[in-house]
């Protein structure tokens, strides 16, 4: 009999259950796509670092799931907590009939199961279909081989999707138990004519609290708008986090003190059609919903700005990769070492090979550890010198107080690096840089870092003399120019000071040498075989290396720079969008039900409506006004949040980027939030019509 009632109750309440199930079978598909990584990684045919770039996503993916299944498992629980409210008088019915509240748990938990396992079957299905687009998306940026591809199932994700959303499930189902045990009778049959209590807000002070929330949030908008704020710790960065929190709940809570009170004084908007009726329903809900509708703003502003941010940072990663690594290969190595050197504030002790090899060349050291030289081409090694005396502070001058006041977190005591004119050319020339010449009493300073090239610009406005060698240089231009002589992953040159070729650069004062390269090979494969020699730590060259305690040569190599820069930008857009899209249901599932709530209390208000002469036409159109502006209200803000953001992002952005590759990452998330928000939206919109048309 029971199982009975349950199938009957489902098919009643069905669209009740609309905007349930969706967020459920979008939940779990999800939560399947983002963990079926590790089927689409045993299908494509991948270096081994791009392998290690994949298990490290597939691992931080899962523990981002942990935080995802907790939040879908509490968005469960207050969507079915709205089910359960809405069907408090059919309860109050069965315990008038004589059921009691096991059986009613009974009739519920049926219910949850078979909604449960439907939404599971047909998200998994939705899932393992969605993943296949995923497996391509994950083989296109790591640029895999796709010959073996095949449709993809990933039992670990499946297994996985199963167990968390069975945890969630039971974790309704006691809070189900719970709520009905405390149900009672009076209550329950009761429960449709209990009004909310709206708290009157003096329109003076809501005013007043309006003007100071705005203030608020404009003090923490410039906070996170200046370059400095980007030099700043974790610390001094909560402080508008939490302004900006506060002016949320602010803004919504002074709204409903006085946005009636305007409308009112405008006659012809106030009094046209059931403006009145619309108007005062949304100034109600507002008033009973601050905290909530700053919660879904605030969730939304995260997910605006996580994705546009995520997806920017991606496409600028990658075409700046292009130009950062015009060579194969660079090599440093320790230059002059005595019995010890400083390398990341630790003091390591040398041997005699290695403070003997740091007298020879790069190309010697190679030849003599097993490598043939003739597996390069292109070949340029300079010096790079350093001068204790001559640090970022002393550059900086009379300047400095004012600059560490403003950015304390610089390391000031590092000596400048100083390379010679013809040496930087020699490099420029084979990254197909701009080539430089000099006077004998001038210098260029070469910077890419962009914080860093500002810093530097206000110091050469006035030529700042520098000296060198005992003698004095003066800048060739007010700025710096562009340029590095190091690959890099992202734009991290602080500064490089060129000098003219006469000056007197001693042996002694000789830091480090570079070599640039390319492999001397025609094929991938070949390239990957001479790669191999020196990134993998038991190749023959570092095995020689190893040996003879040499541990002051370091390298970098295309290959490995796009690989990681490539896969860490990728790690970060999925946990983005993993994020993003899971925030963006939440918000927009909580707008969704709260609406419905709405709709079902305000069946008998809709009713005066029809009979006071209002056509359904006038009254769809005032629940779609309605609806609209209490989706479109936090959207509002946290777009405005969000411009802010984004822009804090994008300075942050371009401590590792020169480019800014905004607008398709801001399309892409429109897309995203007009399919999701606008799929709730209209659900809510045609599920709140049939509620107050219900007799």
């Amino acid at each position: 009999m029971l199982f009975k009632l349950s199938l009957k109750n489902m098919k009643k309440s069905i669209k009740d259950y609309g905007i349930y199930f969706l967020t459920l079978v979008l939940g779990v598909a999800i939560f399947y796509m983002f963990n079926s990584i590790d089927g689409t990684q045993a299908m494509l045919k991948l270096s081994t670092s791009k392998q290690q770039i994949i298990n490290l996503m597939i691992e931080m993916l899962g523990y981002v799931s942990v935080f995802i299944a907790v939040i879908l498992g509490l968005l469960i629980v207050y969507a079915n907590n709205f089910l359960i409210n809405r069907r408090k008088k059919e309860f109050g019915i069965y315990m008038t009939l004589g059921m009691g509240k096991r059986q009613i748990s009974k009739i519920i938990l049926m219910e949850t199961i078979f909604v449960g396992v439907i939404s599971l079957i047909v998200g998994l299905v939705i899932g393992i279909f969605a993943s296949q687009f995923m497996s391509i998306i994950v083989a296109k940026i790591f640029e895999a081989d796709m010959s073996e591809f095949v449709f993809v199932f990933s039992k670990s994700a499946c297994i996985k999707t199963f167990i968390y959303f069975t945890i969630m499930y039971l974790a309704v189902l006691l809070f189900n138990t719970f709520a009905i045990s405390r149900y009672k009778l009076i209550n329950l049959l009761n429960s449709n004519k209990k009004n909310e209590k709206i708290s009157i807000k003096n329109p003076f002070l809501a005013i007043l609290i309006f003007l100071i929330a705005i203030n608020i949030l404009k003090t923490a908008y410039l906070k996170v708008s200046t370059p400095s704020s980007v030099a700043n710790s974790a610390k001094e960065l909560l402080i508008p986090i939490l302004m900006g929190i506060f002016g949320t709940v602010a803004v919504f809570w002074s709204l409903a003190g006085f946005i009636l009170i305007i409308v009112q004084s405008i006659k012809k908007i106030y009094l046209k059609g059931t403006n009145i009726f619309i108007l005062r329903q949304l100034n109600n809900k507002i008033n009973t919903n601050v905290i909530s509708i700053s919660i879904i703003c605030l969730m939304l502003f995260v997910t605006i700005t996580i994705l546009s941010s995520s997806l920017a940072l991606k496409n600028t990663m990658q075409k700046d990769l292009i130009k950062m690594t015009p060579v194969d290969i660079n090599l440093v190595k320790k230059a002059n070492l005595g019995d010890s050197y400083e390398e990341y504030g630790e003091l390591i002790q040398t041997t005699l090979e290695q403070r003997e090899d740091s007298k020879v060349s790069i190309q010697e050291t190679l030849q003599n550890n097993k490598v043939d030289i003739n597996i390069l081409k292109d070949i340029v090694e300079i010096p790079i010198y350093e001068i204790h005396d001559l640090t970022l502070e002393k550059f900086l001058g009379n300047k400095f107080k004012e600059i560490d006041a403003k950015y304390p977190h610089l390391i000031y005591s590092n000596p400048e690096k100083i390379i010679k004119i013809s040496d930087y050319n020699k490099i420029a020339r084979v990254y197909g840089m701009e080539e430089y010449s000099l006077k004998n009493d001038e210098y260029i300073l070469i910077c890419n870092f962009k914080n860093m090239a500002d810093i530097r610009n206000k110091i050469l406005e006035n030529n700042n003399p520098i000296e060198i060698a005992g003698n004095i240089y003066k800048s060739k231009y007010k700025k710096c120019k562009d340029g590095y002589i190091e690959m890099s992953g992202s734009h991290t040159n602080t500064g490089i000071i060129v000098v003219p070729d006469e000056t007197k650069l001693t042996e002694d004062i000789k830091a480090e040498k570079l070599l640039v390269a390319n492999y001397n090979a025609n094929t991938e494969e070949e390239k990957q075989n001479i790669e191999k020699i020196f990134v993998d730590d038991n190749s023959e060259f570092y095995k020689s290396l190893k040996e003879k305690g040499i541990k002051s040569i370091d390298g970098m190599t295309k290959i490995l720079l796009i690989d990681s820069n490539v896969g860490m930008a990728t790690i970060i857009t999925f946990i983005a969008i993993y994020l993003g899209v899971v925030f963006l249901i939440a918000s927009s599932a909580i707008l969704a039900l709260k609406q419905l709530t709405e709709s079902s209390d305000n069946k008998q208000r809709y009713s005066i409506l029809r009979k006071i002469g209002c056509d359904e036409k006038m009254i769809n159109k005032s629940l779609f006004i309605h609806i609209g502006i209490f989706f479109i209200m936090p959207l509002i803000l946290a777009i405005i949040h969000s411009i802010f953001g984004i822009k804090f992002a994008l300075m942050v952005l371009s401590e590792i980027a020169s480019s800014k590759e905004l607008l398709p990452s801001i399309i892409v998330t429109i897309f995203v939030i007009g399919f999701i928000y606008g799929s709730y939206f209209l659900a809510t919109y045609f599920g709140s019509k049939n509620v107050i048309k219900e007799e």
